[in-house]
C-alpha cells in the first residue's frame, strides 16, 4: 500500500471514492485485528492506510461543497 495524492484522488468520481474509502476503512480494520494478535509485520501500513482515509475525506468534503 502506498500514499496516495490528493492530485490522482481529484480525478476520481465521487461514487469512487465513496467505494475506495469503504475498501481502505475494511483494510485498515483487518491490518488492526493482525496488528493485536501479533501477526502484521508492516505495521507502519496502519499509519498510511489512515492517512489515505484522511485524505479521502478531504476530497470529498472538497467535492461536495463545490457541489452547492
Amino acid at each position: 500500500m502506498k500514499p496516495m495524492t490528493a492530485k490522482e484522488l481529484k480525478g476520481k468520481s465521487i461514487k469512487e471514492l465513496v467505494g475506495l474509502r469503504r475498501e481502505m476503512k475494511k483494510k485498515l480494520f483487518e491490518m488492526r485485528m493482525k496488528n493485536a494478535i501479533r501477526a502484521l509485520k508492516e505495521t507502519h501500513l496502519i499509519k498510511v492506510a489512515k492517512r489515505n482515509i484522511a485524505r479521502i475525506n478531504t476530497v470529498l468534503k472538497q467535492k461536495l461543497t463545490q457541489g452547492k
